[in-house]
């Protein structure tokens, strides 16, 4: 049985991304390219080929999704899984654009996950298990979903101070309010930023040959810390939410602090965006 509070934490999630999705449908040509090479790991480690069938957890705005749908080919399949169904409408629309026959994408809770078993020849789920309460069932239906001997593959982000990306805006805000540590584990971006629980939670699931690499990648690049905003604006939902929360006045001064601080990672005619991801692997 799901905890109450539970509940109420992933209704919250599911508003937070919700109300951002026409942003990441606006970004989308930017993160697609800042997240390329996590995307392409991921699906190298699962071994993906012509014919596979994957199941793409927590899949947003389709990726890895879309990428792995080329990949397959049209023997192969593609599942892709959200709870924001507005997330997954800018995912429908472009593996229509992309005229991919061989995906289709489903609105539903990750802890919930019920396929049949030994369904998928592989799993992929990048930067969702951050946000799940209960990440343990998430892992666990993945596991009872994968053929045996299929792979599974995620990202989570790392520590705060290796992802400037977002680290800007979360420091930035700690300046202009009393922003509450969380408690350990609990769902947030940085959940998984000791790669020992990742560790730790796929082994519980029963995952076997587990690896977890770490990669560094420029999450976007853009002109100016005004521009940095403006795209943050559009794609951080945890952070926006107390952001919003602001009265005119104050939330003027965050941005134009946001924006001081984010010029001075300019390098030259531009600021990169930089994060830090790892990327964890394991059999069945």
């Amino acid at each position: 049985m799901t905890h109450p509070d539970n509940i109420e934490i992933k209704q919250q999630q599911h508003d937070n991304w919700s109300s951002i999705a026409e942003g990441w449908r606006r970004r989308d040509a930017m993160l697609s390219k800042g997240a390329a090479p996590v995307s392409q790991r991921m699906l190298e480690l699962v071994n993906l080929a012509s014919g596979s069938h994957l199941l793409d957890i927590a899949s947003g705005t389709g990726e890895p999704a879309i990428p792995a749908a080329r990949l397959v080919g049209a023997t192969g399949r593609v599942v892709g899984t959200d709870l924001s169904d507005e997330m997954l409408a800018v995912a429908r629309d472009k593996a229509s654009e992309n005229k991919l026959n061989n995906i289709e994408f489903h609105c539903m809770d990750a802890e919930l996950l019920d396929f049949a078993p030994a369904s998928f020849d592989a799993v992929t789920l990048r930067w969702g298990l951050m946000f799940m309460p209960e990440p343990e069932a998430c892992l666990a239906a993945a596991y009872k979903a994968l053929k045996p001997d299929g792979r599974i593959s995620l990202a989570c982000w790392a520590a705060p101070q290796k992802n400037p990306f977002i680290g800007i805006l979360i420091q930035t805000l700690r300046r202009h309010i009393d922003l509450p540590t969380p408690p350990p584990d609990s769902p947030g971006i940085f959940a998984f930023a000791d790669q020992g629980r990742l560790y730790s939670v796929l082994e519980a699931a029963g995952f076997t040959d587990i690896v977890v690499e770490e990669m560094q990648l420029d999450v976007f690049e853009v002109e100016d810390g005004q521009a940095y905003w403006e795209t943050m604006s559009d794609l951080a939902a945890p952070v926006m939410e107390p952001v919003n929360k602001m009265d005119d006045s104050s939330r003027s001064a965050y941005i134009n602090d946001v924006i001081a601080t984010a010029n001075e990672y300019r390098q030259g005619e531009t600021l990169r965006a930089q994060g830090t991801t790892w990327i964890a692997s394991a059999s069945k």
